[in-house]
């Protein structure tokens, strides 16, 4: 799995690579950048060292002047290094820093402005169904999901129990983001269940027992640690009345289905549901990210409750994909998408689903799951492989 080609491209420059923990940001960079001088803020000493004192990167760069390129891994673990990036920035156009991080809480809320925008922002998402290739496999990237930390691990379930309390331990409690850890892990179950839906956190504070501002501080947390992400609603000349709350995803199913509590009173839609859509979520988003034009993600609601799951909207590409856990398409699946179209037959439809056929239904692309997530390669403008 390590030598899985990734569609991240880097920048010519200098540029901040974000990423959860585990989706290849350091492997990558270690296949493409060997010569580079490499500081790892995750080893312990180099840590307190470079806390101590940032001004050593001074003299560690200047003791390898053939060496062009500077990565520092985890910068976010001694953020005051970033000044002293900064300078070295101004002294010599020549050097070319990478800066890794897999929260930018500290940078963003510490007073650091990532360097007022002379390093571009990237980001390294967990593995998309292409870049496996053969190796993808629909029902394993359900269950555990498609980080490369868990699905290189000769046991994935294992890793991804561990994964949460990684971040629980390593991020949440060590830098005391959160007074009780106890709650906020509360807060994790409870929230799993608003995976693809509109999320109401009132009611997940309820359930939790916690308040909403309290509420409110742990989903931020989530999301400065690139745990979650939130779709928007599609408002662009909106002909009728839609919702105006965005829907909530974990960054991978796999993290969601470790999350989210199950038992005998859940009904296996419940769960596999959501996990489709997550999965589907996932590999959109990152496909919309690693194009050469890039592109965003919402979904579309209306107040009455016509819904398509995803709308993907850029210079060059105008989608919407609904996804559904069935093997069979019926006239009402298509009903949401059809009304998208009415108000934007600009856009092209595709829905995907669990059958085998490769379908063209109403001028509606009906395509199975597994083959449309094995055709995002961002290297085509059109979702459904290089001829659609």
């Amino acid at each position: 799995m390590e030598n899985v080609p990734r569609f991240f491209r880097e920048p010519q420059y200098g540029f901040f690579l974000f990423g959860p923990r585990g989706t290849g940001k350091s492997t990558w960079l270690e296949q493409t950048m060997e010569n580079a001088v490499w500081i790892d803020l995750l080893d312990p000493e180099a840590q307190r060292l470079y806390r101590a004192r940032p001004e050593r990167l001074h003299q560690v760069v200047a003791g390898n002047p053939a060496a062009r390129d500077v990565v520092i891994d985890e910068i976010q673990k001694a953020p005051a290094l970033l000044d002293v990036v900064h300078a070295m920035i101004e002294s010599d156009r020549q050097l070319r820093f990478v800066l890794t991080g897999s929260s930018a809480r500290k940078l963003r809320r510490g007073g650091f402005n990532l360097l007022a925008g002379r390093l571009m922002e990237t980001f390294m998402h967990p593995f998309m169904a292409a870049e496996l290739g053969s190796a993808f496999s629909l029902e394993h990237a359900l269950r555990y999901g498609m980080v490369p930390l868990v699905t290189s691990a000769p046991d994935p379930a294992a890793v991804l129990r561990t994964y949460a309390s990684l971040y629980l331990n390593e991020e949440v409690q060590a830098e005391a983001l959160v007074r009780d850890i106890g709650a906020f892990s509360r807060f994790l179950e409870a929230i799993s269940f608003s995976q693809g839906s509109i999320l109401n956190l009132a009611q997940v504070a309820r359930e939790c027992q916690v308040g909403r501002k309290t509420a409110e501080g742990y989903l931020d947390i989530l999301e400065d640690l690139l745990l979650c992400f939130r779709l928007p609603v599609f408002t662009r000349r909106a002909k009728r009345h839609l919702v105006r709350h965005a829907k909530f995803y974990f960054f991978d199913v796999g993290v969601y289905r470790s999350l989210r509590p199950s038992g005998p009173l859940d009904r296996p839609e419940e769960i596999e549901g959501p996990a489709l859509e997550g999965l589907v979520a996932q590999n959109l988003r990152a496909w919309a990210t690693y194009r050469q034009t890039p592109a965003r993600l919402y979904y579309w609601r209306t107040k009455s409750g016509s819904e398509v799951d995803f709308v993907i909207y850029g210079p060059d590409t105008f989608w919407a994909v609904e996804v559904k856990r069935s093997g069979s398409i019926h006239s009402k699946d298509l009903r949401s998408l059809k009304t998208f179209c009415q108000d934007y037959p600009e856009a092209r439809a595709c829905l995907a689903y669990l059958g085998r056929e490769r379908l063209m239904i109403d001028g509606i692309l009906c395509i199975p799951c597994q083959e449309f997530l094995l055709g995002l390669d961002p290297a085509h403008q059109g979702l459904a492989g290089p001829a659609y």
